[in-house]
């Protein structure tokens, strides 16, 4: 794509139809950021991180004591879940893994998590899906032109979570989230992760599959988590002056973790689908946020991640037999595939959602009001 402008901070750029720069050609996305870290806890001594973190886990051992575990954690074989689980355990809490296995594990993915659990001496539980409804459900998302396929998952993970967390009578989900390494992602590039009436709009449109075990989370089960179950997230991740790079030495060497490449590479749907589809369909390389969150944090210059572009986001001479690979498993012809790639890209706000309800305005708008500062206009 020609005539980009890239932000002289990070390395964002006109690639998000949103973006914005000020007079110094700094984009938007960095601000944020910005506010971000300079909000608590990040915003902290660490020192105080540290005593705020352990208050926390004071309370939650003391909340479940009687209990068989303290805490509800996810874990993919990831970097960030990997070392939740680590420090979760090393701050003497009892942790239940969950596992949301869409079936795109890598080997490497399901080699890190049967290690970790079993090094760490975490019970796990795995949850697969029904592999005919979800495959209908993701195709129905590639059908719709959105791109957004990858909230299937975001969104039966955090539900299932949520769900774990009720069923085990357990007040604590600890996640992996964080805002030195994800403070950066801009809305057009992907919408919608927790919006069931969306996702069900998009089925409903390009499947004939009536979703029955996906675990979903509705507007008012939402409410029932939070407010009936008091299901609270511990964001632990923003307590620990985390950095990606030392976090990878450590579970290396402690537990043993295998790399797979980029973020979140160690699910094969999410390597081709941000690696080629999204690039290719929808022209934007989602790296370039993942890099820009790392600048904003200190954790890389701008240098070392205008480096790493000049690589390409999928491996060359894998594509061909992964693109085969992809189809077979979706049960879609290649022709089928080349003439969805071809079609026009849709958004979010071409399909149903909370965000369209006129409840969902009025408690948006609601909620602007309480945030807003004393004296503001």
């Amino acid at each position: 794509m020609e005539n980009l402008q890239i932000c002289q901070r990070c390395v964002m750029d006109t690639t998000d139809p949103e973006i914005k720069f000020d007079e110094r050609g700094i984009c938007n996305h960095c601000k944020t950021a910005e506010q971000a870290l300079n909000r608590p806890p990040l915003s902290l001594s660490p020192m105080e991180k540290e005593a705020e973190l352990l208050s926390i886990i004071h309370n939650i051992k003391t909340e479940s004591s009687s209990k068989k575990y303290d805490c509800i954690i996810g874990l993919s074989g990831g970097v960030d879940s990997t070392y939740v689980a680590y420090k979760v355990v090393e701050l003497g809490l009892r942790p239940l893994a969950i596992h949301f296995d869409n079936t795109w594990n890598s080997t490497i993915a399901e080699a890190n998590i049967d290690n970790i659990c079993s090094k760490l001496h975490i019970d796990l539980f795995r949850y697969k899906v029904e592999w005919n409804e979800f495959r209908n459900l993701e195709l129905a998302f590639l059908k719709a032109s959105t791109p957004d396929l990858e909230i299937t998952s975001d969104h039966g993970i955090v539900s299932l979570l949520n769900q774990q967390a009720a069923k085990n009578n357990l007040s604590f989900i600890i996640s992996g989230l964080n805002s030195s390494t994800e403070s950066i992602l801009p809305p057009s590039w992907s919408r919608g992760h927790y919006d069931w009436k969306y996702i069900k709009s998009v089925n409903k449109t390009y499947s004939r599959c009536t979703l029955k075990a996906f675990p979903h989370t509705s507007f008012t089960s939402t409410i029932f988590y939070r407010k009936i179950r008091k299901i609270k997230w511990l964001h632990i991740l923003n307590y620990l002056n985390y950095n990606k790079s030392e976090a990878k030495e450590l579970i290396t060497k402690e537990l043993g973790w295998q790399d797979y490449g980029g973020k979140h590479y160690e699910s094969i749907i999410t390597k081709f689908w941000q690696g080629y589809i999204l690039p290719v369909k929808f022209g934007f390389d989602k790296r370039k946020a993942h890099l820009s969150s790392l600048i904003i944090s200190g954790q890389i210059t701008r240098e070392q991640a205008l480096e790493e572009l000049k690589h390409p986001a999928y491996p060359p001479e894998e594509l061909e037999n992964d693109i085969r690979f992809f189809c077979s498993k979706m049960e879609i012809s290649l022709s089928e595939f080349r003439k969805i790639m071809k079609s026009p890209p849709k958004t979010f706000w071409d399909y149903s959602s909370y965000e369209k309800t006129w409840y969902y305005v009025f408690l948006n708008y609601l909620w602007k009001l309480i945030k807003r500062p004393k004296g503001a206009p």
